[in-house]
């Protein structure tokens, strides 16, 4: 068995951590502008995060799948595992606390973040198992400069697309006319259908990463710097014509976000193997059991929504956080930032003893 990358590892569990954190503010009335996500063009901290998962999927797949065969046993596996990431997410979106427990059809999100990664994991899956790297390069290169080309030069209904949040948007329109009300938003989903392709292209550039980490080049972190950098370069330059968008996944946004990716990855890779650190223990805690630790946060999270205590109507998100973290001597912002920490440690905390119980959930 081939040793394990401990960058990857706690670069999994700390992206994991951080979309805990921003997923989770006492409330979303008082949030530090850096946990929340860009009204449209441009990007946060924030719009980093879900990304990043997106890249180290793809590096895990490398890892995964460099030494399996192209055959009805790996597609299975591929697809199961598919399937029950799909399924999680459909279940997170459908629940509800009244009975049959489950939402009236047309209130459903069929989109989401679980259901993304499903798609994206299976998509790149395959092409992984068929394609040597070349090819995966110009794959990836098609689906950004188609992307951008059907974006931006496609008419809708006769009108000039436009990049903005509008009608004539072909990404939105396209998950208006196929998803109708089962949308995150009335007019768009941030996790839709076409904005899903490019997505696809933020997990291939993971696979080539994943390639670098593997070669037994002694300089890997400089490479991994240099292709971090230009990545962003590329992707600010990219963003004068196709702006960086996180709710379009648009072909910047792809090349910023593995960019960054590459760079952070690229730090924790110096500090963890070449300098010998120990460093990050809890994030590789938590990304031993990922996809657990994330549902089991948006679960409960979603629990804390749906049940009301006493007889104000108030939920027990609100009670929580109200009764323990509300003060006249704390900033509404800074309560609200306690509350999400407190949330992340918790879940760090269930990661730590499934971790020290040997206990790996895999989904």
């Amino acid at each position: 068995m081939k040793e394990r990358i401990a960058a990857v590892d706690i670069f999994r569990g700390m992206t994991i951590v951080l979309m805990i954190l921003v997923n989770n503010p006492g409330t979303w009335a008082s949030v530090y502008p850096p946990f929340l996500h860009a009204d449209w063009h441009g990007y946060t901290p924030t719009d980093m995060v879900f990304p990043f998962f997106i890249f180290i999927v793809g590096t895990s797949i490398f890892f995964a799948y460099s030494t399996k065969k192209s055959n009805v046993a790996t597609y299975k596996k591929i697809t199961i595992r598919s399937l029950k990431l799909i399924g999680l997410g459909l279940f997170l979106g459908a629940f509800t606390l009244t009975f049959p427990f489950v939402k009236d059809f047309s209130e459903i999100r069929f989109p989401g973040v679980l259901q993304r990664i499903g798609v994206v994991f299976f998509i790149t899956s395959i092409l992984f198992l068929n394609f040597n790297w070349k090819q995966l390069m110009a794959v990836t290169a098609v689906i950004l400069v188609g992307y951008w080309v059907v974006m931006g030069f496609i008419p809708v209904n006769g009108i000039a697309s436009t990049f903005d949040r509008a009608p004539n948007n072909l990404a939105n329109y396209v998950d208006l006319k196929l998803l109708g009300t089962h949308m995150w938003k009335d007019d768009y989903d941030p996790e839709g259908v076409l904005s899903t392709i490019p997505a696809v292209a933020s997990c291939l550039l993971g696979v080539f990463t994943g390639q670098i980490l593997r070669t037994k080049r002694q300089n890997k972190t400089t490479i991994l710097m240099v292709l971090g950098s230009a990545l962003v370069l590329l992707g600010h330059a990219w963003d004068f014509v196709f702006p960086i968008n996180k709710a379009l996944w648009s072909s910047s946004f792809v090349l910023v976000s593995a960019g960054w990716a590459n760079l952070i990855l690229a730090l924790i890779y110096y500090i963890t193997t070449i300098r010998k650190v120990q460093f990050g223990t809890i994030f590789n805690y938590v990304g031993a059991n990922a996809i657990t630790v994330f549902f089991l946060s948006s679960f409960v999270g979603k629990l804390f929504g749906l049940i009301h205590v006493g007889t104000a109507n108030v939920t027990l998100k609100s009670w929580f956080f109200t009764t323990f973290y509300v003060h006249d001597f704390l900033p509404a912002e800074l309560s609200s930032f306690l509350y999400a920490f407190t949330i992340m440690s918790f879940y760090c905390l269930i990661a730590l003893i499934l971790y020290k119980r040997q206990i790996f959930i895999k989904v």
